[in-house]
C-alpha cells in the first residue's frame, strides 16, 4: 500500500505496489500514485456554485486554475489554494468547492503547468521532476498574477487569504512574507527549512519558512502532525519561537500528537478524520478572526 508520510510527498521507495494493488488505486481524478484503497474521500457537489477552469495571464504563458465560488449575486472573499505536489487533482477541486459552499470564491492555480501535469502520474521520481521545476521566484509570481485576476473579477471582493497544503503550505509562508494583499494564511503541515542539498527540493538556492517570519505581513496560523516523518517538531519549536520572538501577534502552530503527514487529505492512508476536522475548523476560524468571514448566500436559480 502507498503510504504518503513526508513533507513533499512520498519516495520512490513507498510505492512498490502489486498489479493488484496498483488497480486498486485508480480513482478517477485522484493522484494514482497517492489513493489508499481504505480511504474514503469526501465528494462536495457543485450545487449551488459556479466552478470553471479559468486562464490567469501572466507573463510567460497563461496560468490554468479552478475556481469555485457561489452562484450568487455580490462579491465574496477570496481564497488562494495552494496544492501538494500532485497538482490540481481531485481532492484540491474539492477543497475549492467545499470553501465555495461557505461563500469563498476559492482558487486554485496549477503551478506546475509549464513542466506537466503530475496528478495521473504513478512515478514519483516523474512527479518530483515536475514540481522541482517550480522555483520560488515563478511560484510568487504566480500567485501575484491570481491576486491581480481576482481583483479584477466582479464577484471577488478586496477581503483576500491563502492555504495550501503540503508543498502548498511552505508557501503560504512565503506568500505571508512577500504580499501585503493577504490578511490571513493557513499552512497544512508544509516544510519549515530547507531540506537538504541533494534531496527533492534541496538544490534551489532560496528562503524557506524560518528565514522570513520577521517578514510576515499577516497571522499564519501552521496545522502540523506530531508524527510527522519528514518535519521535525525541533523546527516547529524553532517556527513558534521565532514567532514570538518576532512578535507575530494573531500567528499560531497547532500540533496533532497523533497524526501523520498529510492528515487532511481525505484520499490518503495517513488521514485522520478527527484532526482534518479539528484543524478545518480552526482554518475557518483563523481566516474570519482576520477580517475574512464570509457571508451567507442565496443560489440563484
Amino acid at each position: 500500500m502507498a503510504v504518503l508520510t513526508r513533507p513533499e510527498g512520498s519516495e520512490p521507495q513507498d510505492f512498490h505496489l502489486s498489479r493488484r494493488g496498483v488497480a486498486s488505486l485508480f480513482f478517477a481524478g485522484f493522484a494514482v500514485s497517492a489513493f489508499s484503497a481504505q480511504a474514503a474521500p469526501i465528494v462536495t457537489d457543485a450545487a449551488g456554485l459556479i466552478t470553471s477552469d479559468e486562464m490567469i495571464p501572466q507573463v510567460d504563458a497563461p496560468l490554468p486554475a479552478y475556481v469555485a465560488r457561489p452562484n450568487a449575486k455580490g462579491r465574496f472573499p477570496v481564497v488562494i489554494i495552494v496544492s501538494e505536489v500532485f497538482g490540481i487533482h481531485e481532492y484540491i477541486r474539492d477543497t475549492c468547492r467545499r470553501l465555495a459552499k461557505l461563500g469563498y470564491v476559492a482558487i486554485a492555480p496549477a503551478f506546475f503547468h509549464r513542466a506537466g501535469d503530475p496528478a495521473p502520474l504513478k512515478d514519483f521520481k516523474a512527479i518530483q521532476k515536475i514540481v522541482e521545476t517550480a522555483s520560488y521566484a515563478q511560484v510568487q509570481g504566480d500567485i501575484a498574477a491570481t491576486l491581480a485576476w481576482a481583483k479584477d473579477q466582479g464577484f471577488a471582493d478586496r477581503r483576500t487569504g491563502i492555504i495550501g497544503f503540503c508543498w502548498g503550505g511552505a508557501a503560504v509562508w512565503m506568500a505571508l512574507a512577500q504580499f501585503k494583499e493577504f490578511r490571513a494564511g493557513v499552512a497544512w503541515y508544509g516544510r519549515l527549512t530547507r531540506p537538504v542539498t541533494g534531496q527533492f527540493l534541496g538544490n534551489e538556492d532560496r528562503p524557506w519558512p524560518l528565514d522570513v517570519v520577521a517578514d510576515l505581513k499577516a497571522p499564519v496560523l501552521g496545522l502540523y502532525a506530531g508524527k510527522d516523518k519528514g518535519i521535525p517538531l525541533i523546527d516547529i519549536d524553532a517556527m513558534t519561537a521565532a514567532l514570538k520572538a518576532n512578535r507575530k501577534r494573531g500567528s499560531d502552530i497547532i500540533v496533532y500528537p497523533e497524526a501523520q503527514h498529510g492528515f487532511h487529505a481525505d484520499y490518503r492512508e495517513t488521514y485522520d478524520a478527527a484532526a482534518a476536522t479539528d484543524g478545518w475548523q480552526r482554518m475557518l476560524a483563523h481566516l474570519a478572526s482576520n477580517g475574512l468571514k464570509p457571508k451567507a448566500f442565496k443560489p440563484l436559480a
